[in-house]
This record gives C-alpha cells, structure tokens and sequence, in this order.
C-alpha cells in the first residue's frame, strides 16, 4: 500500500508530462499500485474487435493510470495549486489542509 493523499472527486493540475498545465478531476486512485487515473489525461486508445462479422471494429480512447508524482491538488476553497497539510480537528479527526490558505476540506 502506497499513501497517497488524493481522493477521487479531487480536482488537479498536470505539473510533468505530455499533458503538462490540463487541469481536471480523480476518477479513480489505485492505492496497491500507487497510480491515478484522471478524466481527460493521459488518454490512450485502444482497437476493439468487432462482435459480430456485419459489425466494424472500433477505436476506444480511455484516461490510462500514471504516478501521482506529477500532480499537484487545486485547493477548493482558495483556487491554487497547492501541496497537502494535514490538521487535527477538535472532534479528533484528521483532516486535509492546503499549505497556502491553511483551510482544511
């Protein structure tokens, strides 16, 4: 198990890569593996075979897994691209913060 500190539904910016400066959001974080898959980035396509012989084959383009190493967080409430805090709440649960604007999500 890798820790990562992002979350699906988290919004983010490319900082490395062919699709460096695209912003967009997690669709899915692989925590065993360490990647993340993120809707309109890294897109690789795939041929699929046709099903049936009166049928054609097609061209599939799905968002392919990469390391979070080249993301950083947009931060909800301040806007920013921002690196992850963490904070103690008083009810004793630890939350998320942005290092910029010190509100915690």
């Amino acid at each position: 198990m890798i820790s990562i500190d992002l979350k699906k539904g988290d919004t983010i910016k490319v900082m490395a890569g062919k699709d460096r400066s695209k912003t967009g959001k997690v669709v899915g974080v692989d925590r065993k593996s360490g990647l993340l898959t993120v809707e309109g980035v890294n897109i690789r396509t795939r041929f699929e075979r046709s099903k049936r012989q009166n049928q054609k084959g097609q061209k599939v383009q799905f968002p392919a897994p990469f390391n979070p190493s080249k993301v950083m967080l947009v931060c909800p409430n301040c806007g920013q691209i921002t690196r992850i805090g963490h904070v103690i709440a008083s009810s004793g649960k630890k939350l998320r913060a942005c290092k910029k604007c010190k509100s915690s999500f």
